[in-house]
């Protein structure tokens, strides 16, 4: 049997924002990223552009911006237009992508400055709904 593979939509990830696009901002992404949709990201002090997460650096990408609503790859050459959202939101933290290269506390360190922007984290139950355990 084949098994198909649902991508990770918006809705994944993305729980509850604010009215009005008020839990949005528009931003750039800087040449030679690829960022999933879900990825927390930085922002580069000197240029205000979009990077992967690296907690390690001393340039602005160290401390979380906010979380990417798109999957974007840029060239070395190349900026794109996205949107992160950064504020007054709730998102699903089985849906966001963080660098793989993080620490338990670089982790949990990340998720505190998306609480601090106003992104709040939750996990919700994956198996059973309230409805299956009425039948």
């Amino acid at each position: 049997m084949t098994v198909l593979h649902e991508p990770v939509h918006l809705s994944d990830l993305l729980k509850y924002e604010a009215p009005n696009l008020y839990s949005r901002d528009e931003v750039v992404v800087a040449s030679g990223q690829s960022l999933a949709l879900g990825a927390v990201v930085g922002r580069v002090t000197a240029n205000h552009e979009i990077v992967a997460l690296d907690p390690t650096a001393n340039d602005g990408r160290e401390t979380v911006a906010g979380v990417l609503i798109e999957a974007v790859v840029t060239a070395a050459t190349e900026r794109k237009r996205s949107v992160i959202v950064s504020r007054h939101a709730i998102v699903l933290g089985g849906s966001l992508v963080l660098p793989t290269t993080l620490t338990s506390e670089q982790t949990t360190a990340a998720l505190a400055q998306l609480t601090a922007l106003g992104v709040l984290v939750r996990q919700f139950p994956q198996s059973t709904t309230n409805a299956e355990s009425i039948l």
